[in-house]
């Protein structure tokens, strides 16, 4: 090598080196004007479902964090807020596009499965002794009374009591026939809230997530499987994925108690096509279940997992997550608030996060928050006019501003309601 093709050579490592010093520099600029772009653009375009001020909330809180939040009206699928950050580059939406294993927030589903199918009931309690233990495999869970009933499991998220009863259920072949078959029972419920496929959200790329059938885990373990080799799921990691819409979605489900509509974040959207927005998804969990899955989403605020949210104006009922990765784990938490009509579902997913309840459920809090309890505003939603909802009111039949919660597993229409504030 010639001295002249080395001073090149170093004159380009240079060049790069301080490229890279500019782009870091630059960094803090560019978050500001993309941020202060979509204040601008959110303020600017009435077509938005977005309530103005959480989406600014929503945004802010996730300043120098990676991840996402999103809120839905459950009765009508409007999208309150929905906020993305990346310190990456990359511009996809995280609660839309991006997918994860969602971590203990999953084990609201999976008891809604599992008091349905009669795998449990409401007395059923789970030996733990800081994890889960079968043969050669260890789970650990955090410290916690022993043993728990199905209440206090899900409101402590006790690793042990949900896998050792999605192993019950797997493994059950009285009941199902064989192991596949009992997969595909739970595959079933699982989409019926709305994961492993497409929520129909009005964003494009929007990811479907992995809930495993039968089939699937046949190609993942084609020599052997059992229950316990895909025991993981129980508590939300293993061969499950999904995306935080998803996740705001099951709350939201939950919320009705027994049934989701459409997410939408363009009042034109739904306008257009309001057949794909006023119809209800029901879901195949049994009233008994949701009622217990409430109880125990209200406990793990009042003194479980996520006690550290909980305030005496609001009844929150949420889960936690904390999501297993290969690096530091992911903070999740699902909410919806008020217990009893609820207004508001929520989904916060911060990727490193850690401990859901010490990063994902005090931000969902304060979204919920702001939205039940705004300073100088009212704590109702008014309602505002525009083409989408009266066009949403001629398909439907519905008059604005007296729309009912439609039952759980009722075929009621809903009436999307444009309402902001």
């Amino acid at each position: 090598m010639t001295g002249k093709t080395i001073k090149k050579s170093n004159n380009n490592i240079i060049n790069i080196a301080l490229a890279a010093v500019v782009a870091l520099l630059l960094q803090p600029f560019i978050s500001w004007a993309q941020t202060t772009a979509t204040h601008a653009a959110t303020a600017q375009d009435p077509d938005l479902t977005y309530v103005p001020r959480l989406q600014r909330l929503a945004e802010r809180l996730l300043e120098n964090r990676q991840g996402s939040i999103v809120a839905i009206r459950p009765t009508t699928g409007e999208i309150l807020c929905m906020a993305s950050n990346t310190l990456k580059g990359d511009p996809i939406n995280r609660a839309v596009q991006a997918t994860y294993p969602p971590g203990s927030t999953i084990k609201a589903a999976q008891l809604l499965t599992l008091y349905s199918e009669g795998i449990v009931t409401r007395d059923t309690k789970v030996a733990c002794h800081r994890g889960f233990m079968m043969g050669g495999t260890h789970v650990g869970c955090h410290y916690h009374a022993s043993p728990l009933s199905t209440v206090q499991a899900l409101a402590q998220s006790c690793n042990s009591w949900f896998i050792t009863n999605f192993i019950r259920m797997i493994g059950d072949t009285t009941r199902y026939g064989s192991r596949s078959h009992a997969v595909d029972v739970w595959h079933d419920y699982m989409t019926s809230y709305g994961f492993g496929t497409k929520t129909g959200v009005d964003y494009g790329g929007e990811a479907r997530g992995i809930i495993p059938d039968s089939a699937y885990v046949n190609r993942k373990y084609p020599k052997f499987w059992n229950a316990r080799t895909i025991g993981y799921i129980g508590m939300g990691q293993g061969l499950i994925t999904v995306t935080p819409l998803q996740l705001c979605n099951l709350a939201a489900t939950i919320a009705n108690r027994g049934w989701w509509m459409t997410p939408y974040h363009r009042y034109s959207t739904a306008g257009a096509d309001p057949e794909a927005y006023i119809n209800p998804h029901r879901t195949k969990a049994s009233p008994a279940a949701y009622n217990i899955v409430i109880e125990g989403m209200r406990a793990c605020v009042k003194n479980g997992t996520a006690k550290v949210i909980d305030d005496p104006r609001i009844t929150i009922c949420g889960k936690t997550g904390t999501a297993q990765n290969g690096g530091i784990d992911h903070s999740a938490f699902i909410a919806f608030a008020p217990m009893d009509n609820p207004q508001i579902a929520v989904c916060a997913y911060i990727e490193h996060g850690g401990d859901g309840n010490k990063t994902a459920a005090p931000i969902a809090a304060q979204i919920i928050k702001s939205y039940l309890l705004p300073t100088n505003a009212k704590a109702v939603p008014g309602h505002r006019k525009n083409a989408a909802s009266a066009g949403l009111q001629k398909k439907s039949g519905s008059a604005r501003g007296t729309q009912k919660k439609a039952p759980a597993n009722s075929g009621a229409k809903k009436t999307p309601s444009p309402r902001r504030k």
